[in-house]
């Protein structure tokens, strides 16, 4: 399980060091249509989905308002390292 954390944990520092963040953690845009319409309720999947984000950013030891991996949690694997790959908010 810890390998797999870690693994995890550097992929997700190789796409911050690349440019993504939060932003790009979305869901495809035909989860919210039905047969070309725009689903009627896709507003409230929105907001569930950026509070599943949040709530999984968090259990995972990342910074909930970008998607970074904390350094903390960096070190908490032993790969604190990686963080410094990338140009982490807060350092």
């Amino acid at each position: 399980m810890r390998i797999g954390e870690r693994a995890t944990n550097l992929a997700h520092v190789f796409n911050v060091r690349q440019g993504f963040s939060r932003k790009d953690d979305v869901l495809p845009e035909r989860l919210f249509t039905r047969w070309g319409r725009r689903v009627g309720g896709s507003r409230s999947l929105t907001r569930e989905f950026e509070q599943a984000m949040t709530e999984l950013y968090t259990v995972k030891g990342w910074d909930p308002a970008t998607g970074c991996p904390t350094r903390e949690r960096l070190r908490a694997l032993d790969i604190e390292w990686a963080a410094d790959l990338a140009e982490f908010p807060g350092d």
